[in-house]
């Protein structure tokens, strides 16, 4: 096992996606779209892998995405970080979808990011040619995410962006963690943990 390798994890969405990168090309992978059943196959996935997947580094994606999948992917990413006593970092699910479909956001001089978010809404975040993000992250309903002009759309709701807005170009496209090569540096935290994108659906009692 290379010193150079990292273990990159993405579970937010409904695909199951991890790889192990060195020196900026994919040594392994596994990509899976399961839509449930994460807790029972990341690992598993994980251990496919060359190696069984050890790195000398793990990143992982934390979100926004589906609530228990982003618990699931950065949970498991801290656990085995811990076990093989290496550092772990963090980086945007969302910029992870971007740095997937780099060739068609580059050209375009950038894109728009839309992924499912829950409760009717859609997590959206703009990206621009060098797939750093332009605003900050928002979760919004339809009607109102329709009203952003960008013309490329990407995400696992593009289409529907698209379809809703009536113009654009939409790439239907999910994590994959292959594409972690192409995120900028600045796209990479430390101390990883969820990122929700919205208020969590229970609020604490009230105190009396």
């Amino acid at each position: 096992m290379s010193e150079g390798r990292t273990l990159v994890v993405d579970s937010a969405s409904e695909a199951c996606s991890v790889a192990l990168i060195e020196d900026g090309r994919v040594v392994d992978f596994r990509h899976e779209i399961l839509g449930r059943g994460h807790a029972e196959r990341l690992v598993p996935l994980i251990a496919e892998l060359a190696d069984g997947g050890r790195a000398a580094s793990i990143a992982v994606g934390c979100g926004p995405g589906s609530f228990a999948g982003v618990r699931i992917g950065v949970a498991a990413a801290r656990a085995l970080a811990l076990g093989w006593g290496v550092p772990v970092q963090g980086f945007s699910t969302l910029a992870l979808v971007a740095a997937a479909a780099a060739d068609q956001i580059v050209p375009a001089g950038g894109a728009l990011v839309v992924m499912e978010g829950g409760h009717g809404q859609w997590f959206v975040q703009p990206f621009d040619a060098n797939l750093s993000p332009q605003a900050d992250l928002r979760s919004l309903l339809p009607e109102e995410a329709v009203l952003t002009d960008t013309a490329l759309v990407v995400g696992n709701r593009a289409e529907a962006f698209i379809a809703r807005r009536g113009s654009g170009t939409a790439v239907l496209m999910l994590p994959d963690a292959r594409a972690f090569p192409s995120l900028p540096t600045a796209a990479m935290f430390a101390d990883p943990s969820p990122i929700y994108g919205r208020a969590p659906d229970a609020k604490p009692m009230a105190l009396p």
